[in-house]
């Protein structure tokens, strides 16, 4: 049991040659397509994410560590899940802006929190943002009251927005 402990122990910190090579070159050219493929795709791959922007990316970063990690994956596949993967982000986003009703399904809408100074708790509730986040959005924004605030929507990516009312 004990030599059976030092053979897995050596395995763990290292195996051979081979595997370190091979992580090397296909990461290095995984890596190259996978920013080509961003940059083919244009800016909304990168841009603030929604939750379905969000699962895209950490999508292609788990395929890039299987790639990298799992010889069983060549590279050729592992680049074929990437285009997959952005083609279908790419997809998704030129279906919303030309089908609002799919749009709808897989974006959520942005939700009004704070309406001409009064907290509109059921739709914060809904959202799960408390008052303390709500009113740390409109500090952060430059207000020191919930008086001072025509509207504070939470956006579709998740960030605050916070409008002041007009000061006379």
């Amino acid at each position: 049991m004990t030599k059976g402990f030092a053979l897995n122990w050596k395995n763990m910190l290292f195996q051979d040659w081979e595997g370190i090579v091979r992580t090397l070159m296909v990461g290095v050219l995984a890596y190259a397509t996978l920013i080509v493929f961003l940059r083919i795709s244009g800016k909304r791959t990168l841009a603030k994410l929604n939750a379905f922007d969000l699962v895209v990316t950490v999508a292609l970063g788990s395929t890039l560590s299987a790639i990298l990690l799992q010889e069983s994956i060549a590279l050729a596949e592992g680049v074929a899940a990437l285009g997959l993967l952005i083609a279908m982000q790419f997809l998704v986003a030129f279906t919303s802006v030309r089908w609002t009703a799919f749009a709808k399904a897989v974006r959520s809408e942005p939700t009004l929190l704070i309406r001409s100074g009064r907290f509109c708790d059921k739709a914060m509730r809904r959202e799960r943002i408390t008052r303390d986040e709500a009113m740390s959005a409109v500090r952060d924004s430059g207000g020191r009251d919930v008086s001072e605030v025509e509207a504070l929507i939470l956006e579709s990516d998740g960030s605050l927005s916070v409008v002041f009312a007009t000061r006379g």
